[in-house]
């Protein structure tokens, strides 16, 4: 073992196995990679939580996939069905109770959500997010980490309030920029990242959902 800190903070548990699992509803847009993430990680006996639902609001996405591969539910919500934001958000936290989730997780939802949602689920909203909040809220983070000419991009998680990218920071891993990265190979890397701090986000809301319980 080396004195390397670690590049994730802050640094993860083990997890307990001592409380029923927490359930979890997920949100996609896009290939899924971190709906993976978390499913794997509940696999492999690291994350006491199970996946009861997956909401698109693209059809043909990678997600479906990787969600009816282990028999998990997906609802394709198409947000150009509902007038306002508040009537799509109004739809997802019906399919969510009708799954019992107690907690929601956007993994890459590329949609603005409501006051709907944050209510339903209070302080059990989290979003993943490709840089180091609060720098590069918004679209092209990468991009816009690239363009400043940072030498430390990253990913965040935190739980989800009203305005874009915002709300308390649950997790948060540095990715170090390489001189020659383009949006691509950085992103790349950021993804990594993504993928390992997603499921411990998640790990820090089960072990406060099971306090709560008690």
């Amino acid at each position: 073992m080396t004195d390397t800190p670690s590049l994730i903070s802050p640094t993860p548990k083990p997890s307990t196995k001592a409380s029923p699992p927490l359930i979890l509803g997920i949100m996609a847009s896009g290939s899924g990679s971190n709906f993976e993430a978390v499913a794997r990680s509940i696999e492999c006996g690291n994350l006491n939580a199970k996946i009861a639902v997956l909401i698109h609001n693209k059809p043909d996405i990678q997600a479906i996939d990787r969600a009816q591969q282990r028999g998990i539910p997906t609802v394709f919500l198409d947000h150009r069905n509902y007038p306002t934001r508040e009537n799509l958000d109004r739809a997802i936290v019906d399919i969510f109770r009708a799954h019992q989730v107690e907690c929601v997780v956007m993994a890459g939802w590329m949609r603005v959500i409501t006051q709907v949602l944050i209510d339903a689920f209070v302080d059990r909203v989290i979003n993943i997010h490709p840089s180091l909040l609060p720098s590069f809220p918004g679209i092209r983070s990468i991009e816009q980490a690239l363009a400043a000419k940072v030498k430390i991009a990253g990913c965040t998680v935190h739980l989800v309030s009203l305005e874009v990218d915002s709300g308390p920071i649950l997790v948060q891993s540095a990715v170090p920029v390489l001189p020659n990265d383009t949006v691509e190979t950085l992103h790349a890397r950021v993804q990594i990242q993504e993928h390992l701090i997603l499921p411990q986000a998640i790990d820090i809301l089960v072990h406060s959902h099971s306090h709560h319980e008690d």
